[in-house]
């Protein structure tokens, strides 16, 4: 359970990196759906959760608007992976797995890292695409479906794990379409130009 709940964590940061942050720092001190193991506590801290909100919504605000959200990929390549692994960190504990000593090792935190990386780097090339076939009026749609995507992934990470699979099928199969379909609105106009 611990690696579902990581996967869908560090994949939601990759595409919103204050995001399942907040959500986890929020759950921890509201509810009893969380518990953040001690090294990772901070996150529910008032003042991290109200400095993580508003970096929530300057993301939020930024990556919806054409040619400022390019420089919020290129600032989020840097901390979305930082994200992914302290979620990893924080959220791994939160599974309640027999033997979890707490969230804390480093394989686990730069595993998270990676996988936020790599969600990252995919998410930038698709928005790059979208940028370029919609002339960016269709970076807010792109940017609401990844925030979106974000969200669903952070909550079932942390209440229902089984489902992050679901999901992550899901953000792929939905990615795979979307890239099928540029590709076919592309390709009526490649073939009618004539070399």
């Amino acid at each position: 359970m611990e690696l579902l709940v990581g996967l869908g964590l560090a994949s939601a940061a990759g595409l919103n990196a204050y995001l399942p942050l907040l959500l986890l720092g929020a759950l921890a001190r509201t509810t009893d759906l969380v518990h953040l193991p001690e090294a990772w506590s901070w996150l529910s801290d008032p003042v991290a959760l109200a400095v993580l909100a508003v970096l929530l919504l300057v993301e939020v605000v930024a990556d919806k608007v054409p040619g400022v959200d390019h420089l919020n990929d290129v600032l989020g390549a840097l901390v979305r992976p930082a994200a992914g692994g302290i979620a990893v960190g924080a959220g791994a504990g939160t599974a309640g797995a027999a033997g979890t000593t707490g969230g804390g090792e480093w394989w686990a935190v730069a595993l998270g890292a990676v996988v936020a990386l790599v969600v990252t780097v995919a998410k930038s090339a698709g928005r790059a695409a979208v940028n370029a076939t919609t002339v960016g009026t269709g970076a807010p749609v792109a940017s609401t479906l990844e925030d979106g995507a974000s969200l669903a992934l952070s909550l079932s990470a942390l209440l229902a794990p089984v489902l992050v699979l679901a999901a992550l099928v899901a953000l792929v199969g939905g990615v795979a379409v979307a890239v099928l379909r540029l590709r076919a609105r592309r390709g009526p106009r490649a073939r009618g130009r004539i070399v």
